[in-house]
C-alpha cells in the first residue's frame, strides 16, 4: 500500500531484495520527492567510471542511473547501500547528465560503508542506489551568488554552482583545503564560475588562510544576492556568523546521520529557527543563520565510538589489515 508521511507523496516499495535499486525525483519542480523502489530480481546500479580524487581518501564514481539523472537538480541526494546487510549512507549528487543517463558522487573513506564502497571499481555494481532525495537548490536571478565549498563539500558546492550559473548569476566560487593536494574540483569550478578563489591553510596553494576572509572581502564590496556553504560543519558554521553581520542571505547543506532518507525514521532531525526539520525531506539545505550547529555537532558525534570499533574490525579482517 502506498504510505503518506508529513506531506510527502505517496511513495510505493516493492518487497525488499537483496540486490533491489531505488530511483526516481520530484514531479516537475516539486520540492517532494516521489520515487518508486525498483522491481524485479535486481536492479543494481553500475559504476561506469572511478578516479581516486586522494588516494586512499578520496574518490569519484560516475555512475549509470538514467532514472536518477533524469530528474536529478543541484542540492539532490543519493542513498546507498553497498550489503544486502549494510547501512544506507547519504550521498550528494555531485553532478548529473540526463542525456548520458549519469550521475556522479564523490564520497570521503571515513568508515566501513564507503571502505566497501571504496573497494569497488569500474564494472562493479552498487546493489542499492534510491533518489534523487531531497529538496533541490532554490536557484533564481540574482546577480552575483558565492558558493563556497570545503572537503568533499566541494564536489556538491560545484553541482549548485553550475545551477546558479546557468541562471545567468554571476559566481564566485571560494574552496578551501588543509593543503593544495586535498583541494578538489578545481579544474571543473574554473570551466564555468566568474571568479576562483583558493585557500589553503598552510599555503601550499592559493592564498594561505580560511575560506571566511576571502568571503568577508568580498561581502564587503557588497552586491552579493546570496552565499551558499558546503562542507564541514565548523566551517558553513564560520560562513554563516561571517555573512549575519552582512544581511546576506545564507544557505548550508547539512549532513546529519541519516536512516532512511524518506523522513520516516527521524534520524537526520535538525533545529532550525527553533523548531526541529528532517534534512531528508525538509532539506538538506537550510538558512544557515537559523541552523543550530552545536547541536548538529553533537548529533554527529553520538555513535563515533561505534563506528570506529566497526571500521576497525573491518579493515583487520582485510588480508592486509588494512
Amino acid at each position: 500500500m502506498p504510505m503518506r508521511r508529513r506531506g510527502l507523496p505517496a511513495v510505493v516499495f516493492a518487497p525488499m531484495l537483496p540486490s533491489a535499486g531505488c530511483s526516481g525525483a520530484p514531479a516537475g519542480t516539486a520540492a517532494r520527492p516521489a520515487f518508486t523502489r525498483g522491481r524485479g530480481d535486481a536492479m543494481p546500479t553500475p559504476i561506469l567510471r572511478k578516479e581516486r580524487l586522494i588516494p586512499g581518501k578520496t574518490s569519484k564514481l560516475v555512475l549509470h542511473a538514467p532514472e536518477i539523472a533524469a530528474k536529478a537538480r543541484p542540492g539532490h541526494f543519493v542513498m546507498l547501500r553497498m550489503s544486502p546487510e549494510g547501512e544506507r549512507i547519504p550521498l550528494t549528487i555531485a553532478d548529473a547528465d540526463a542525456a548520458r543517463g549519469e550521475i556522479t558522487i564523490v564520497y570521503l573513506v571515513l568508515g566501513k560503508s564507503t571502505a566497501l564502497l571504496e573497494a569497488m571499481e569500474a564494472g562493479d555494481a552498487i546493489p542499492d542506489v534510491c533518489g534523487p532525495l531531497g529538496r533541490p537548490t532554490r536557484i533564481e536571478k540574482l546577480g552575483t551568488v558565492i558558493c563556497v565549498g570545503g572537503g568533499t563539500g566541494i564536489a556538491a558546492m560545484h553541482h549548485i554552482a553550475r545551477g546558479h550559473s546557468r541562471a545567468g548569476n554571476h559566481v564566485v566560487a571560494i574552496i578551501g583545503a588543509r593543503e593544495k593536494q586535498l583541494l578538489l574540483f578545481e579544474k571543473e569550478l574554473a570551466g564555468f564560475v566568474d571568479e576562483l578563489v583558493i585557500c589553503t591553510d598552510d599555503g601550499s596553494y592559493g592564498r594561505k588562510g580560511l575560506v571566511t576572509e576571502p568571503l568577508v572581502e568580498r561581502l564587503a564590496a557588497g552586491g552579493v544576492g546570496e552565499v551558499v556553504a558546503v562542507g564541514p560543519v565548523p566551517m558553513m558554521a564560520a560562513v554563516s556568523e561571517a555573512t549575519r553581520p552582512f544581511g546576506v542571505p545564507t544557505t548550508v547543506s547539512l549532513n546529519p546521520i541519516m536512516v532512511d532518507g524518506i523522513g520516516m525514521c527521524g534520524a537526520c532531525r535538525v533545529s532550525v529557527g527553533g523548531k526541529t526539520k528532517f534534512a531528508c525531506v525538509d532539506g538538506p539545505e537550510f538558512d544557515g543563520h537559523q541552523v543550530d550547529f552545536d547541536e548538529l555537532r553533537r548529533r554527529l558525534a553520538a555513535f563515533r565510538e561505534q563506528e570506529a570499533t566497526s571500521f576497525d574490525r573491518y579493515r583487520k579482517e582485510q588480508p592486509h589489515g588494512n
